[in-house]
């Protein structure tokens, strides 16, 4: 199965040579991107950086003002992104991929709209749940609009562009069923997040998430919070922090229920390698960490 996704990947690197500037949000944007350009575009955000709250270097929004081709994941994930594109003018075009026809969205559970969390800085709880590339159904279906708007700004390689998003789709559907599988067998074990960014990834496989730490991403739970979440984690088979958070409030709970504490998980791919490769790294990382732990 490896060798196939890994073949699959290479066929979807052909490239196609417009001298277009394409800028993108997020290393799982940019992932996507790559596997259809056949090039691996800008990203704003580095590994390292905070997709809720970061502040562009003026070469970026130089970057961003005269980019043919933004692709980001909306404003419900980088609320200061819609500003500064606003700001900034410039003719290029813009994707944002909530927006794609096809895509599977799912609303915030009701206890967002009652939680006060988080700050104006962090993506909203309000509505839609942005981390939305955790499904690959609205992955492959982000691939056929990341072709057909670059195909738009570059017909001469719309041929290209299409097959590369084939190849990329049959990827994704192999690394799936792969998922799918080694999931399986801890499917009815609940186990608690940091941060309330897996409910499309809980959703396909069909995980029990019995809660996170925070609803929020930008400030502290309250007390509050941590006191229902603790009475949560009770009957939790594991406890997982998150890459960039404070793990202090996953141990600290940890020692008061005695629930074992994974490794972090890494919604974004912050950790990892740029490139086509990285959204399968992404989702073979995550059902990776997300084993280890539930089938102890």
């Amino acid at each position: 199965m490896r060798y196939t996704i890994s073949l699959l990947l290479a066929t979807a690197a052909f490239p196609a040579f417009a001298e277009m500037s394409v800028v993108t949000d997020i290393p799982p944007v940019q992932s996507l991107v790559a596997t259809v350009m056949g090039t691996t575009p800008e990203v704003l955000l580095p590994p390292g950086s905070d997709a809720h709250n970061f502040q562009l270097r003026p070469s970026q929004a130089r970057g961003l003002a005269n980019a043919d081709l933004v692709v980001w994941v909306g404003p419900e994930m980088t609320p200061w992104l819609a500003g500064t594109l606003d700001g900034i003018g410039g003719d290029g075009a813009r994707l944002g991929l909530l927006e794609a026809e096809g895509a599977t969205l799912r609303e915030y559970a009701e206890e967002h709209h009652h939680d006060h969390d988080h700050d104006h800085h962090g993506h909203s709880h309000d509505g839609h749940d942005p981390h939305a590339w955790l499904d690959p159904h609205n992955a492959s279906v982000w691939l056929d609009a990341i072709a057909a708007e670059l195909s738009k700004l570059d017909p001469e390689n719309a041929a290209t562009y299409a097959a590369n998003a084939e190849a990329g789709k049959e990827s994704i559907a192999a690394l799936d069923a792969e998922i799918t599988a080694e999931l399986a067998p801890v499917k009815d074990k609940p186990f608690i997040v940091f941060h309330d960014a897996y409910g499309y990834f809980a959703e396909h496989y069909g995980l029990t998430v019995a809660g996170a730490v925070s609803l929020g991403d930008a400030s502290s739970p309250s007390a509050a919070r941590l006191s229902e979440i603790t009475k949560a984690a009770g009957g939790a088979a594991c406890l997982f922090p998150e890459v960039q958070h404070d793990p202090k409030l996953v141990t600290q709970m940890a020692g008061d229920t005695g629930v074992t504490v994974g490794d972090a998980l890494d919604p974004e791919g912050s950790a990892l390698e740029a490139g086509p490769q990285l959204y399968a790294d992404l989702m073979r990382g995550l059902a990776g960490t997300l084993t280890d732990c539930l089938s102890r």
